[in-house]
């Protein structure tokens, strides 16, 4: 294992497969989520994407980034070929997408968990079935574990694997120890936290629902 150093950011290579810093898999994670669950408001500018990264719901860990860290990261993963920017006819200011199915070689489903992953960190199959209702609503739960399972034995290396309990977490940013899990089932969400993310929800649909009645008269 060796570690390079850029912009701040340790970048740790296992088998010469270069992985993921924890913020650029909070940033790239935040694209695929908003390029899948509200895909008018995407590509998004850096202050977009910054909000994305500190949301208080749907994340953990919650995070304070400021702008030169997002920025930081979106260059590291430019230069991987994950991000890409967006300008040009129809934007007015600079714009980031996310590249990670062509990337990876990845389709609605396998983005859907491999985002929720990243930006929720390791759980069981029934969450990730609950979460991943907004970018692909799963049959059921028996879906999710073969496409996990898929994930987990790809070639040359995985993306997910399984932990103990019933959880799975992504490999993106490296190998996940086993000893890093809670010794206990995580306490339950406060009722606060459920409002805001229904809330947020509630946003996200009225915003949706605008854009398509503005498109209209356009």
């Amino acid at each position: 294992m060796s570690r390079d150093r850029r912009h701040g950011l340790v970048l740790v290579k296992l088998r010469d497969v270069e992985t993921l810093h924890p913020v650029e898999v909070r940033v790239l994670g935040c694209l695929v989520e908003k390029d899948m669950a509200t895909p008018e408001y995407y590509p998004l500018t850096l202050h977009s994407l910054q909000n994305a990264c500190n949301q208080k719901s749907s994340r953990e860990p919650v995070v304070n980034y400021d702008e030169h860290t997002v920025e930081q990261a979106l260059e590291l993963l430019k230069d991987k070929g994950f991000v890409l920017r967006v300008s040009g006819a129809g934007h007015r200011v600079e714009k980031f997408a996310h590249r990670l199915g062509e990337k990876l070689n990845l389709g609605r489903r396998e983005l859907a968990l491999v985002c929720v992953l990243m930006l929720r960190g390791p759980q069981t199959v029934g969450e990730l079935r609950g979460r991943t209702e907004r970018m692909h609503p799963f049959t059921d739960l028996e879906e999710v574990e073969r496409v996990l399972e898929l994930l987990a034995s790809r070639e040359p290396e995985p993306l997910v694997a399984r932990l103990p309990r019933g959880r799975w977490a992504h490999l993106l940013g490296g190998p996940v120890e086993a000893s890093a899990e809670p010794a206990e089932p995580a306490a339950p969400r406060s009722a606060f936290d459920a409002r805001v993310e229904a809330l947020e929800r509630e946003v996200d649909e009225l915003k949706r629902q605008f854009a398509a009645f503005r498109k209209q008269f356009e």
